[in-house]
């Protein structure tokens, strides 16, 4: 009986013959690759696979979402907010106004006034005007009105006057609108605002920019207009 003897490898080193049976077939299976294979290569493959796991997550997450989204109903826009819109709802017809005939210079001053009137006066749209489209302006429903050329203001001592962006108005308060008139101008300007409109100085701070680029000074100013 033979027994195994030791082997030289290619570095000349002895090691053990191998001593597993003979299969009954003369054949000897092939060592399995999976247990020589070294232990980083596994760390590498099993590192691989949780990548593409964390990978793949999301990626699945974001269709499912997509597709929930294609398949939900429409949901119906909300409504604007009442204050969305700053526009107001106002009548486009014609506001009656006088139209007194005018000497040819006061005339001639307020056409240039009208010339220079601002189309919208804050929120308040121009409407037209019943007669004395070169003289009267309207804007806004109810509507502020401007006058050119009418009559000159009286102002009593103890009354008092604003200046309004270098322009004098003597203020008359009414029951539905306080009404303007130029004290320090050549030809006069008469404004009616209604009191639905608050703080009427700042409606008539536009006008005051058109009087000073049309309308000469003119009169005797009130001491409360003079800086």
């Amino acid at each position: 009986m033979t027994t195994p003897s030791a082997v030289r490898d290619d570095d000349g080193e002895r090691k053990p013959a191998d001593t597993s049976p003979e299969p009954a077939d003369g054949t000897r299976a092939d060592a399995d690759p999976a247990a020589d294979a070294p232990a980083g290569r596994d760390r590498t493959v099993r590192g691989a696979a949780l990548l593409a796991t964390v990978i793949a997550l999301p990626v699945t997450l974001l269709v499912a979402v997509l597709a929930f989204t294609k398949l939900a109903p429409d949901t119906p826009a909300a409504a604007p907010s009442p204050s969305a819109s700053t526009a107001r709802t106002q009548s486009s017809a014609p506001v009656e106004m006088p139209a007194p005939a005018l000497a040819d210079r006061p005339a001639t001053v307020c056409r240039a006034l009208l010339s220079q009137l601002p189309q919208t006066i804050r929120d308040l749209t121009q409407r037209p005007v019943t007669a004395g489209p070169e003289q009267n302006a309207a804007y806004g429903d109810p509507a502020l009105t401007v006058a050119c050329g009418g009559a000159e203001a009286t102002v009593p001592a103890t009354d008092e006057v604003w200046m309004v962006n270098r322009v004098c108005w003597h203020p008359v308060e009414g029951t539905d609108a306080t009404v303007l008139t130029t004290v320090d101008r050549e030809t006069p300007v008469t404004v009616s605002i209604p009191r639905s409109y608050p703080q009427p100085l700042q409606w008539a701070a536009p006008i005051s920019s058109a009087i000073v680029a049309s309308v000469p000074s003119g009169g005797a100013v009130p001491a409360g207009c003079k800086g």
